[in-house]
């Protein structure tokens, strides 16, 4: 996180073009190693700017949403696959003239528009989203497989004779987990869905996948996708679509402290907020790494970082530091490409951050966009 921040507006989320490409050499490297096609899931990370650079290692982007298929097809423009838990009649006539995959999550929802896809004026390839009923996910929040979960239909509710059209299936299982959780998951995939898994042209292993992450183990992961498809010859191809590692330890949100406070401890008010800047950290939750910072105690100086919203609880965390922060103290907070700028928000006519493209090859900075009081505005009326 070593970016000189007196050239950086604040706040700003930067992105690195330079670890975006290493991540994506890796990706890069178990598609050439297993022949699956690896895709850039928008929920997790939508920056277009970086579309050129993506489509360069990746085979295409997965959308979940009409906006976002739009944004694949215009600025990634290879393969655009669609999975959402439910479709809108008044938007499946758009979808079928940009997306490439389609994934229904239901068997209704699949007859409701089988006969639109088949009379489309352009080629769609169907699936189907299953629930093998296997939780690999701690927060439960995140877990597709939770009991009463609406993702995926369950091996029970699975019919076989209504796979007319039907060329794939999807399962999602995974979130933030490394290999190991795959292989625990798929044995439970096949058992319930194997028979059908033979029937198909192509399986998406879903998102989840840390393939980025240092400890994550790259070659279990190729191992189990090779094996997969010699178990299923007739498969021509397995998807993954990871967002979050894409965009994993790519980028950073530079902040500035506006105030210092005290009540029962040292509070920092921040110019940005983790309920609408980083809406993961109190949703998942989790603690961003603060460039310099370490555990509350660890250093001399504890303080709790905290947003600028009227929200009691916009609360980063509790962080030291060598020297006492005063306001117009620059901080540095790592890992935040990813589920931040795709998931921020206004609340409170809070402006968002600036989006910065870092180029290490230049050393140089560019401000991507800048958000006003028109975009605010444009939201409402």
């Amino acid at each position: 996180m070593n970016y000189d921040v007196n050239r950086i507006p604040s706040p700003s989320y930067v992105i690195d073009l330079g670890l975006l490409r290493k991540n994506l050499e890796v990706l890069a490297s178990v598609q050439e190693r297993t022949g699956c096609k690896i895709l850039l899931a928008l929920k997790g990370f939508a920056a277009w700017s970086t579309f050129g650079l993506c489509r360069q290692y990746l085979a295409g982007a997965a959308a979940s949403s009409l906006h976002e298929a739009k944004l694949a097809r215009e600025y990634f423009d290879k393969d655009v696959h669609l999975c959402a838990p439910a479709y809108r009649d008044d938007e499946m006539d758009d979808y079928l003239a940009i997306v490439d995959h389609i994934v229904f999550n239901s068997f209704s929802q699949w007859q409701r528009y089988k006969d639109k896809v088949r009379s489309a004026p352009r080629p769609v390839e169907c699936g189907l989203r299953v629930n093998p009923m296997h939780s690999e996910v701690k927060t439960k929040i995140y877990d597709p497989c939770a009991p009463g979960s609406r993702l995926g239909i369950l091996p029970d509710d699975f019919l076989s004779d209504r796979l007319a059209g039907i060329t794939g299936l999807h399962f999602h299982t995974l979130c933030e987990l490394n290999a190991d959780s795959l292989a625990r998951t798929l044995p439970a995939v096949e058992r319930h869905f194997g028979d059908v898994i033979g029937q198909m042209d192509w399986v998406n292993f879903g998102g989840g996948h840390h393939i980025t992450r240092p400890d994550y183990d790259v070659d279990l992961l190729c191992q189990l996708i090779c094996d997969f498809k010699t178990r299923y010859p007739n498969l021509k191809t397995v998807y993954l679509e990871p967002g979050e590692a894409i965009a994993l330890n790519t980028g950073v949100l530079v902040a500035t402290v506006l105030d210092i406070v005290r009540n029962a401890m040292d509070i920092a008010i921040l110019d940005t907020s983790a309920a609408a800047h980083m809406p993961d950290v109190l949703e998942m939750p989790y603690r961003p790494d603060v460039a310099g910072a370490d555990e509350p105690g660890k250093k001399a100086h504890t303080y709790r970082l905290a947003g600028p919203t009227c929200l009691a609880g916009d609360v980063i965390g509790d962080y030291s530091f060598d020297r006492p922060l005063k306001a117009g103290d620059v901080l540095v907070f790592g890992d935040m490409a990813h589920y931040t700028m795709v998931k921020n928000t206004m609340f409170n006519g809070i402006n968002l951050p600036d989006i910065v493209l870092y180029d290490p090859d230049t050393d140089s900075y560019r401000i991507q966009r800048h958000f006003t009081y028109e975009d605010f505005k444009s939201r409402l009326s």
